[in-house]
């Protein structure tokens, strides 16, 4: 009379399987980036760009406050729009591999998933001139394949700590809610890597007005953080958190 037992324990692990590919924070198919460790700083991301015209209007906002952030871009936005993803660099923010087309990769093929990566690294070298060595999956979604053939392609997994939910708010209160009650009341250790989005994947200019006022308010919150890219955080344990040496 084992099996129910059994079955109940093969289904708990399937579940935690699941959980673990999808969550950010996870390191049970590899190691990713989650969070620095200076309290002092704070990572912003922004996904599923560039995007027209909400991306500038984000850069506008990030200027004056002279904060820093990082830019995980879709490739085929990319070759769509090219000038705008040599804006987010030439304002010195950090630009990275957010794949061709978005797809979930859990769900793709081996050759599907490098040709992902392979497409959108070559369109933000076409548009930038310039190499990214850094890497986040869409909806987060990953298994060791996906891990081990992102760094055989050079390239590093960064993940996020804070969620923002930008993609379903109402208003930008709404979203300044979600992170700043993640990180007032987490007690995690620092370094918080937030992630918000300046697209869509599902159409090229999707509004994303109430991100771009969300951060604004984010910024002057938290004013007394320095806001840097995601290469720029400190990492007082790179063996556990770096992008850095993790093949």
């Amino acid at each position: 009379m084992l099996w129910p037992f059994i079955t109940l324990a093969s289904a708990a692990a399937a579940s935690y399987a699941g959980y673990a590919s999808m969550s950010p924070t996870s390191q049970l198919y590899g190691r990713t980036l989650t969070h620095g460790s200076d309290p002092n700083q704070m990572a912003l991301t922004f996904d599923d760009g560039p995007n027209d015209p909400h991306t500038m209007h984000l850069l506008d906002v990030l200027a004056r406050h002279n904060a820093k952030a990082t830019f995980f871009l879709i490739g085929k936005y990319v070759r769509l729009r090219p000038e705008i993803a040599r804006a987010i660099l030439a304002a010195g923010h950090e630009v990275g591999n957010h794949t061709d087309s978005h797809p979930n990769l859990i769900l793709v093929s081996a050759a599907r998933l490098r040709q992902e990566l392979d497409d959108c690294r070559k369109a933000l070298e076409d548009a930038l001139g310039t190499k990214s060595t850094l890497f986040r999956p869409p909806f987060g979604g990953r298994r060791p394949n996906v891990l081990r053939t992102a760094r055989k392609m050079g390239l590093n997994p960064a993940m996020w700590s804070v969620t923002g939910y930008d993609w379903s708010a109402k208003s930008p209160d709404a979203i300044v809610e979600k992170v700043t009650r993640q990180v007032d009341s987490r007690g995690k250790p620092g370094g918080e890597i937030v992630l918000l989005h300046d697209g869509g994947h599902l159409a090229f200019g999707t509004n994303r007005s109430h991100t771009v006022e969300a951060t604004r308010q984010v910024l002057e919150r938290y004013q007394a953080k320095r806001f840097v890219s995601i290469s720029d955080l400190r990492q007082d344990n790179p063996d556990l958190h770096s992008t850095k040496g993790l093949g």
